[in-house]
């Protein structure tokens, strides 16, 4: 049971700084969505960070429900099926994270130039 509740906190870590980076949209060296469009200058840099934390918030809240009703579907079982459980939502949660790059990107191009004025 120990174990479970280890892996419950693994597995919504993911969902849980996704939601908490959604909401951080100030510009900084450190953190954000980072790639050259979106680096052009501030104002892609923030609708790129709008765009994405706007994403990411929706997708964190949906992990986190999907992630605690996986959890509970092994709560009495091995440590080892928890185990396996816990790595296979975590690879799952990677998914969306990764996969916000495309729609982030796409809506760049809608309304940015390629140098980064607003169309």
């Amino acid at each position: 049971m120990k174990n479970w509740f280890i892996m419950l906190g693994i597995d919504i870590l993911i969902p849980l700084l996704m939601m908490l980076f959604g909401w951080l949209l100030e510009h900084n060296a450190i953190y954000g969505y980072r790639t050259s469009m979106s680096m052009k200058n501030n104002d892609t840099w923030v609708f790129a960070n709008r765009y994405c934390g706007k994403l990411w918030i929706k997708c964190g809240l949906i992990l986190l429900f999907i992630s605690v009703i996986l959890m509970l579907t092994v709560i009495k079982a091995s440590s080892d099926t928890v185990d396996i459980m816990a790595t296979i939502i975590c690879l799952i949660q990677l998914i969306p994270l990764v996969g916000t790059i495309y729609p982030v990107e796409k809506a760049l191009k809608n309304n940015f130039d390629e140098k980064g004025n607003r169309k």
